[in-house]
Order: C-alpha cells, then sequence, then structure tokens
C-alpha cells in the first residue's frame, strides 16, 4: 500500500491514514463484538498493529530529517564551491535558476535584481542581453539557448563571447547536464583577446614592412592609392619609369592631379589626358615615352575599391618583337613562294597518282581477269589431261613387255609434267594477293603425308629412289587442299633432284605446341645464296640441270604457308642433301592415332566384278575412263547426262554397284544432282564418288552431307581403285 520510491512526507501521510483507518474499525468492532473475549483479542491485535506502525512512523520521520540536513549540507557545499571558481556560474533546474555564484550575480550590476532564484532561464538572458554594460555579442542569447536545449545531455557545449565595458571580455558556454537542467559558465577572455589584437597589430605593421621591401626589391613600377584617388604606396622604380620629380610623388598626392601632370610635361608622346574615374574601363596600355622607351600599364582593383598601377618596361621585348614580324613577313613570302611551288608540284603529283591509279585498275583488272579465266578455263584444261592420263594408263597395261613400252612410259612422264605444271600455274592464280581460297580445318597430318606416298611411289620407284615416310597422325590447323599439294611439291622436287640409288625421307618433328614436317633427301643440295632466291616464281638453283622444271612448285609452297600463317624453310648443303620443312600450329584436344608405316601397295591381282554408272560430259574422258575400268573387269554403264544415267537405271531394273560422276555436267546439271536422282530412282543409298577439277572445300562438305566421296582430277589411278574397293567393301561390311 506505501511505495518506497515515493517521496518521504508522501509516505509518512500514508501510513497515518492507514493507522486512523484500523482506530476507526478497531473501535467499530468492539462495540458490535458479540462476546468480551472476541473483542479483548481484537484490542490486542488492533493495539500490536498500532505500535508497529508507530515504529514504522518515527523510523520514517527520522530518515526524513536526515534527508533535509543531507540536502541542506550539499546544497551549502555546492554553493561553496560555486563560489570558489574563478568564473561566473549559474544552474537552471526545470526552466528557472536554481543558484548563481557572486560573479554572475555581479558581473551586470545593472541587472544584478533580476537574476535572483525562481526567475525563468529566458528573463535571465532576456535581461543579460539589455544591460548597458554589454557592448557586443558575438551570436544570439536567444538562438544560443534554444540550440542548448536541443542538444542531448551531456553533448557538447554552445558558446558564446560578450564584450563588456572597460574593454573586458567573457566567454558564456551552455551544457545541458539533465533533460531539465542547464549549467552557464562564465569565463573571462580579457587576456586574450587583448593579446591577440597586439599580436595581429604587430603583424599587421610587419607586413605592411615587408609589403614596401617586397615593392622596392621589384623590377616593376607599382604606385598604389586609396578609394578616393590619394596615393598610399610606391617604389623608387615607378618614379624612375615615368621620370617623374619627388615632389610631384609623395603620399597622399592625388591621382588625377598626377595624371594631368603627365599629360602636360609631355613624358609621354602623342598621349591624350587620362580620367582618373575612366582608368579601370582600359586596364592594359601601351605607352611610348618621349624618350623612345616602351612601357606597359596595367591597372588593377584593390579589395578596398582603390587601384594598383604597375609599369613594365618592355622596350626590348617591343624592339624584339618588331623585329621578328619583319622576319615573320619575309618568312611569310618566302611560303607563300614555297606553297605556290608545292602547290604546282601536288597538282603534278595528283596528276601522276590519278595516271598510276588508272594504270592499276588496268592492272587489276587484267589480273583478276587472268584468274578468271584460268578459274574458269581450269575445267576445260584438266578435263583432256585426264582423258589422256586414263588412256595412256590403259595403254601402258595393252602394251606392256612390248617394244612401245618406252614410249608409252616416256609418254605417261611428260603427260605427269604438264599436269605438274597446270596444278602450278593454277595454284599461284588462286592464291595471288589473297587468301579467300583457303578454308582451314582441323586435318590429320598422317592422312595427307600416306596420300602423297601413295602417289608418288610410282615415280620414286621409276626414278630408282628409296621414298620412306613415318606419318605423324596428329592433327594440325591448315588448308586440306593446299597443305597436300605443298607436301606433294616438296616430295615430288626431293625425288626429281636425288640420283638413283639416293633417299628421300619424309616424317615430323614436334616443337611445343607446333610440329615440324620435314622432307629429308640425299640429292644435288643447294648453295647458300641460291636458297634465298628459291622460293621466287620460275626461279631455279644454279646446279639444277636444263629441262627439270620452271620453278613453279616451292613458289606454291611459299605462297601457301604465307597465307595459312605456317613457317617454311630449307637446310641444304650442295653435294650432301637438303632438308625442307613446314612448321605448323598443333591442334589441342584431339588425339593423335595410332602411327601407321608406309609400305608398298600390293598390286591387285583380281578383277573388278562390280557395275559402274559413269555419268561424265566429256566424251573423252568418258570413253578413257570407260577403258580402264572395263580393263579392271568392271562392268561400265557411260552415260553423258541424268538423263541417260536414268534410263540405264530403268532398263536394267536394278541400281548399278557404285556412281563415279563428273561435278560439272551440261545444261546446268551437277553432280551431286545427278547421284541424288540415280538413288531417287533405283531406291538405293548407291556408293558414290565425285570426279572433278573443282577444289573447293564446299563440295568436301557437301560429299561430307550427301555421302559421296570427292577426288580432284587428274585422277590418280593409284587412288581410284583402293577408293572403290573400299566403298565397296564398306556397302557390302566385308572386312
Amino acid at each position: 500500500m506505501i511505495d518506497p520510491d515515493e517521496p518521504l512526507a508522501e509516505q509518512v501521510s500514508r501510513q497515518a491514514k492507514i493507522i486512523d483507518a484500523l482506530m476507526r474499525r478497531a473501535n467499530r468492532q468492539h462495540e458490535v463484538g458479540s462476546s468480551a473475549y472476541g473483542a479483548f483479542q481484537s484490542a490486542i491485535t488492533l493495539q500490536a498493529q498500532v505500535w508497529a506502525k508507530t515504529r514504522d512512523l518515527e523510523r520514517t520521520t527520522s530518515e526524513l530529517r536526515n534527508a533535509r540536513v543531507d540536502t541542506e549540507r550539499m546544497r551549502k557545499n555546492l554553493a561553496d564551491a560555486l563560489a570558489a571558481m574563478d568564473g561566473g556560474v549559474a544552474l537552471f533546474t526545470n526552466g528557472q535558476l536554481e543558484m548563481g555564484n557572486d560573479i554572475f550575480q555581479t558581473l551586470l550590476p545593472d541587472i544584478s535584481d533580476r537574476l535572483s532564484p525562481g526567475v525563468s532561464t529566458e528573463a535571465c538572458f532576456v535581461a543579460m542581453a539589455e544591460s548597458r554594460h554589454l557592448v557586443s555579442v558575438e551570436g544570439s542569447f536567444g538562438a544560443a539557448l534554444a540550440q542548448a536545449r536541443r542538444s542531448r545531455v551531456g553533448s557538447s557545449v554552445v558558446s558564446l563571447v560578450i564584450e563588456l565595458t572597460g574593454d573586458r571580455w567573457y566567454q558564456i558556454n551552455l551544457q545541458r547536464t539533465s533533460v531539465e537542467n542547464l549549467v552557464l559558465l562564465l569565463t573571462e577572455i580579457t587576456t586574450i583577446v587583448r593579446s591577440n589584437r597586439s599580436e595581429r597589430e604587430h603583424l599587421i605593421d610587419r607586413q605592411a614592412d615587408y609589403l614596401q621591401a617586397v615593392f622596392e626589391n621589384m623590377s616593376a613600377g607599382v604606385c598604389t592609392f586609396s578609394p578616393d584617388g590619394a596615393v598610399t604606396m610606391f617604389n623608387a622604380q615607378f618614379r624612375q619609369l615615368l621620370g617623374l620629380p619627388y615632389t610631384t610623388l609623395q603620399q597622399g598626392a592625388d591621382l588625377q592631379r598626377l595624371l594631368d601632370f603627365i599629360a602636360d610635361s609631355g613624358l609621354i608622346s602623342g598621349s591624350a589626358r587620362f580620367e582618373a574615374r575612366r582608368l579601370m574601363e582600359q586596364p592594359h596600355r601601351r605607352l611610348r615615352l618621349a624618350t623612345g622607351r616602351m612601357l606597359d600599364l596595367h591597372a588593377h582593383r584593390l579589395p578596398d575599391r582603390g587601384i594598383l598601377l604597375e609599369l613594365k618596361d618592355v622596350t626590348l621585348e617591343s624592339r624584339t618583337t618588331e623585329m621578328l614580324e619583319n622576319r615573320v613577313a619575309e618568312r611569310t613570302a618566302e611560303l607563300t613562294r614555297a606553297n605556290t611551288r608545292l602547290t604546282e608540284e601536288y597538282e603534278e603529283k595528283a596528276r601522276v597518282e590519278e595516271e598510276l591509279r588508272l594504270a592499276k585498275e588496268r592492272a587489276e583488272a587484267a589480273v583478276s581477269s587472268k584468274t578468271r579465266f584460268l578459274a574458269a578455263a581450269s575445267h576445260d584444261l584438266l578435263q583432256p589431261i585426264n582423258a589422256a592420263k586414263l588412256l595412256i594408263a590403259t595403254l601402258q597395261d595393252n602394251v606392256a613387255e612390248t617394244r612401245f613400252a618406252p614410249t608409252v612410259e616416256r609418254l605417261e612422264g611428260s603427260f605427269s609434267s604438264i599436269e605438274q605444271l597446270l596444278h602450278s600455274l593454277l595454284d599461284i592464280s588462286r592464291l595471288e594477293g589473297t587468301d579467300e581460297v583457303l578454308t582451314p580445318s582441323d586435318i590429320c597430318l598422317g592422312t595427307l603425308m600416306r596420300s602423297v606416298w601413295e602417289d608418288q611411289q610410282v615415280l620414286a620407284q621409276r626414278k630408282g629412289v628409296r621414298l620412306d615416310m613415318v606419318p605423324s597422325m596428329v592433327f594440325v590447323r591448315s588448308d586440306p587442299v593446299y597443305l597436300l599439294r605443298s607436301i606433294q611439291n616438296l616430295v615430288v622436287n626431293a625425288i626429281q633432284y636425288t640420283e638413283p640409288g639416293g633417299r628421300v625421307l619424309a616424317g615430323c618433328r614436334p616443337h611445343g605446341n607446333r610440329i615440324e614436317l620435314q622432307v629429308w633427301d640425299t640429292g644435288i643440295g643447294i648453295s647458300r645464296k641460291d636458297q634465298t632466291r628459291i622460293f621466287e616464281e620460275f626461279t631455279r638453283a644454279g646446279n639444277v640441270p636444263l629441262g627439270s622444271g620452271v620453278g613453279l612448285g616451292l613458289s606454291v609452297v611459299e605462297r601457301t604457308c604465307r597465307h595459312l600463317g605456317h613457317k617454311v624453310q630449307v637446310r641444304s648443303k650442295p653435294g650432301v642433301g637438303s632438308v625442307f620443312s613446314i612448321e605448323m600450329e598443333r591442334v589441342e584436344g584431339r588425339p593423335a592415332s595410332a602411327q601407321e608405316g608406309c609400305n608398298e601397295t600390293p598390286s591387285v591381282e583380281y578383277d573388278m566384278d562390280y557395275i559402274v554408272l559413269i555419268i561424265e560430259n566429256d566424251p573423252d574422258v568418258l570413253f578413257a575412263t570407260t577403258s580402264k575400268l572395263e580393263q579392271w573387269g568392271a562392268s561400265v554403264l557411260p552415260a553423258r547426262s541424268i538423263a541417260e544415267a536414268l534410263n540405264f537405271i530403268r532398263d536394267m531394273g536394278m541400281p548399278p554397284d557404285i556412281i563415279l560422276a563428273d561435278y560439272q555436267l551440261d545444261a546446268g546439271e551437277t553432280g551431286d544432282l545427278a547421284i541424288a536422282a540415280v538413288r531417287q530412282k533405283s531406291g538405293a543409298h548407291v556408293p558414290a564418288i565425285m570426279i572433278t577439277a573443282d577444289r573447293s572445300t564446299e563440295l568436301l562438305r557437301l560429299g561430307a552431307e550427301q555421302g559421296f566421296s570427292v577426288l580432284t582430277k587428274p585422277v590418280q589411278l593409284s587412288r581410284l581403285r583402293p577408293l572403290i574397293e573400299w566403298k565397296m567393301r564398306r556397302q557390302t561390311g566385308a572386312p
């Protein structure tokens, strides 16, 4: 019923009320008690409760008396502490002045009676602001009080600086000590303010001395004027540059009178009269003195609205500028004449360049025409050679072991040379100035090397040269057609320039992420001076015998490697042999197949018992191909168009075993369309080989999509028959 946290006076009052209520209850029970004994027990109980409450009341009263004594003692100690402080102190509680020391009360004597305890904080500050002894305040009493009340308890102090009569200075600090309590501290700073003022005045005096010393040591003449036009400071250089008398230029002299004196004395030749009030309209002027000297006059506005005049002697600079202007004029005239000559030369050069451009366009048109001609004529050029090779191969088999065999063999060699020369010319034409014909892809070196070995083994055996090749079954990034031609050219050259009984070896060496294909021979070798020129067109080494080629093979190799980014090199010694190499980038992530050596292909002893459908528009090639296949034992159906091929299918009532088709047929027909038509007519996926002069990779991609192989013309019989056998075994599933 009694809260121990309440004030002691409140607790005593509540206890008295409780005791009074208990007494009334006891009297009432005594009057209406049913028995004397019950009343007696109630009286005893009530008396014990009264004694207990009386003891509590006495203890509480004693504690309250002690608390009041402690409060009075603490208040006296606080007053003594405030009185002992050097500065003025005032304590505000609940928005009212609680107490203040003597310094606070007597600082402003005219308002001491208004600073009594209990006055509000706002009234206290208003009284201080209205005091006659207050000279100035740096800030506002009201704003400082509002800021102190908004700040957090125990946070930063809000300060004001006040000036009192008698050049006395105090700093007022306000700090919030609790929710409703503020402390005001008055600290005298008169000594500090006076010291700072004295030091500032001393510094100003010293700066004036420094400024005057700077003025005196400046190379330019300087003179300053007050806002009303009176001279305040100048140096001797200003007087000397203008030639002014000592009596004219003195401190306090009027600016306008000084300008009038300069104009009247003729110190400046041809000068007009200056007006001081309009001097800043043209702050920079160049003056010529009567003595011939040149001066630059600069007028500057000072912060106090005064004027600073600066004079610089620019006589030497003016003369230099005049001399340079004369030289520039002379140089300009020379440049004008030179420009006229250059313009004439430029026009002549433009005319020559135009003629060169037209000549270049004509040359490019001629080269383009030649390229288009060779590209268009390649098919027509290779067709008769293909037919001749097939007929010569058939003739060789027919005249074997007769007296005509050597003649036919020479004839076959001559056609091989023609074929090699034609291929070289076509390759150079395609590679001339562009790499668009090249389509690099991931190819296996071993496959190309084995193909070259199979094609050139007959040439090596005829020459009496041992041809060995160790294929490296790694993948490189290159063009399959032109890399094959490059390897073939190197091997053919090695066989051609190696004497009977010699040896040619081809293989690969790894170099980190690159692979180097090398062709070694024990031939006649190449001198050092010839090694730098053998890759040019129509160039041969000095020790090459006559009639051994026209020097185009290595040029094809060099152009191919340059366009593909391969590195081609040669090492050779006359009489010992040569090593040609092509260094290429190895394709990572493509595992190398097992290496397989190149052995001599066994001769075929059995007949080719197949029905072969040949689709070829050239009658000579058709006849030669038919003759050779029939000689191999095949049954041949020769057709010159798709319609004739379909007639064979209809007459037989069954599909052929294999199709050999040329790509370019008559009337816009192509070999892929012919193969597709035969397969559709016969209802079977007949194996097919495309024999064409087209070497583009698009045709290879088309063959992979439609399921036919591609052989280029002139066809190599050493590759044609194994390819036919392989496709037939694959078709029948035979091993």
